[in-house]
């Protein structure tokens, strides 16, 4: 036993130059009860980001002629942005189309009659507000085609940090919940996964739209309240 004992200790001597794996704890312990909660927290904010898209559509005789004068209009409409103070970042072109137009009679092949021609840009407006007076200037110069807004944070991270902290929250009151209910307690969080944090806005109507084409009103984009979600599941360890 003597000679055991010192081979032991002069084992234990050594121990300090070899490498000691780290220690993986399983996701779920060999004791106690695993639960798995799902909560959304939320919060609001003031949308302060309007993104609209305009166009315009032209038809004409002959595809040059269709895209000769959708260029013409367009060419006032970006113009019209600028002077309103629109920076160039906030212009993306979103879709140039260029199609032919049919007329079709029974028994017959389809004949083109002409062509019509799309060029639409999609515009962020960092002045909500001013987003309606500026699409009334825009039809004003020949824009035909008006879709949005979509609302939206311009830095949206204070907000989901928010619903976060609040979705953790609403998940720990939960878990202390269940855990009362089944007479344990709760020990500590296991794991953390985290899901879509989505913003919801406000839209205009189908017929708000119609009037702002039509020109008949002046146009006002109302930027409501939009409500932040953050989604996350928590496993928790009771005991």
């Amino acid at each position: 036993m003597k000679a055991t004992a010192a081979g032991l200790i002069l084992v234990a001597g050594t121990a300090p130059a070899q490498t000691v794996p780290a220690t993986v704890e399983p996701l779920v312990p060999a004791s106690g009860a695993v639960l798995d909660v799902v909560a959304q927290g939320r919060t609001t904010r003031v949308p302060d980001l309007a993104m609209i898209r305009a166009g315009v559509i032209t038809q004409g005789a002959t595809a040059a002629a269709a895209m000769r004068d959708n260029a013409d209009r367009m060419t006032r409409v970006l113009a019209g942005l600028r002077r309103a103070g629109i920076a160039a970042r906030d212009i993306q072109t979103a879709q140039v189309n260029l199609q032919p137009q049919y007329r079709y009679a029974e028994n017959q092949p389809p004949a083109v009659t002409g062509y019509q021609a799309t060029n639409s840009v999609a515009v962020r407006f960092r002045d909500v507000a001013r987003s309606g007076p500026i699409l009334d200037a825009l039809v004003a110069e020949g824009a035909n085609q008006i879709d949005g807004p979509s609302l939206s944070l311009d830095q949206p991270d204070a907000a989901l940090d928010e619903a976060r902290r609040d979705a953790i929250s609403r998940a720990r009151a939960r878990a202390e919940l269940y855990a009362r209910a089944a007479g344990l307690r709760v020990v500590r969080v296991l794991a953390i996964t985290e899901g879509g944090s989505p913003m919801a806005g406000p839209s205009p109507t189908a017929d708000t739209m119609r009037e702002m084409r039509r020109g008949e009103s002046k146009t006002e984009v109302a930027a409501g309240e939009a409500e932040v979600t953050a989604t996350v599941s928590v496993r928790f360890l009771l005991r």
